[in-house]
Formats: structure tokens, C-alpha cells, sequence
């Protein structure tokens, strides 16, 4: 019973935690849980102890790796730039496009929040439409909103 059961009459009877024909699939999700507190990020089930990533695009332990996605930066760029300074591709559409998140003007680099806090933080540096660069965090609060702040 793989040392997580009792053998009685040639059927395992598994210890608390643990199922299958031998005890061999541990009901621990904790090795699912991805550093969003998601079990595995969402995108895969969690079976025995192991994450089944769902999402193709999506694998590793937790699915959070994702080799041919755009970063967090890149991904909200637009949306920073057309909302904080009315400005770049979005600029046309951004009250339909960018209003997912919540926006923080700061004044100046050591503003912005830093590593430490309980969410997981993003620390974003982009050029804008007129070859500029522009700072931002983007962060995403254990109620499923995302917090962005940016340096006026």
C-alpha cells in the first residue's frame, strides 16, 4: 500500500489523505497551489498531489509556466499608456478595452510599491508611442483585483 496504507485481505485500506488500489494518489493540494493562490494557476486540476495542466500553453508544477506568452509588462502596456496618459494604440478604445484594473498615480520611481507586499508584484519598465520609457507595477490582490500604479 505504498507505506500509506493497511494491507487487509489483499485490498489496501488507505490512510486519511490517500486513495487509489494502492495509496499511491496523495488528496494533498498544496503541491497544486500556485504562487496566486490559485491550485494550479487555474489553467490544470490537481491529481493526486500533481497538477494536470489544461491550458496547452501552460505547464510545469503549478502551470505557471508559460514560454509563448507576452509578460505581465507587455501584455498591460497599452492599456497603462492610454489610461495614465491618454495616449498610445489603445488610446481609441481604452474605456471599453483597459478599465480591468484599478490605477494609483505616484510621483516618482520609489513611489511605487515594493516586493514584500502579500500579492504578487509585477515591476514594469516600457517605452511609450513617443519612445519614452514609462514605470508601473501591476499587481493582482488575493480578491481576484488587479492594482495598478504608475509614475506621473
Amino acid at each position: 500500500c505504498t507505506g500509506n496504507g493497511i494491507c487487509k485481505c489483499r485490498v489496501c485500506e488507505c490512510f486519511p489523505n490517500f486513495t487509489g488500489s494502492a495509496c499511491d494518489c496523495s488528496l494533498d493540494i498544496t503541491p497544486c497551489m500556485a504562487s496566486n493562490g490559485q491550485i494550479c494557476n487555474g489553467r490544470g486540476t490537481c491529481e493526486c498531489g500533481t497538477c494536470n495542466c489544461t491550458d496547452p500553453k501552460f505547464q510545469g508544477p503549478t502551470c505557471e509556466m508559460c514560454q509563448t506568452c507576452l509578460g505581465v509588462c507587455a501584455e498591460h502596456k497599452d492599456c497603462v499608456q492610454c489610461r495614465a496618459f491618454d495616449k498610445g494604440e489603445k488610446k481609441e478604445t481604452c474605456s471599453q478595452e483597459c478599465m480591468h484594473f484599478n490605477m494609483t498615480r505616484v510621483e516618482s520611481r520609489d513611489k511605487l510599491p515594493q516586493p514584500g507586499q502579500p500579492d504578487p508584484l509585477s515591476h514594469c519598465k516600457e517605452k511609450d508611442v513617443d519612445d519614452c520609457w514609462f514605470y508601473f507595477t501591476y499587481s493582482v490582490n488575493s480578491n481576484g483585483e488587479a492594482n495598478v500604479h504608475v509614475v506621473e
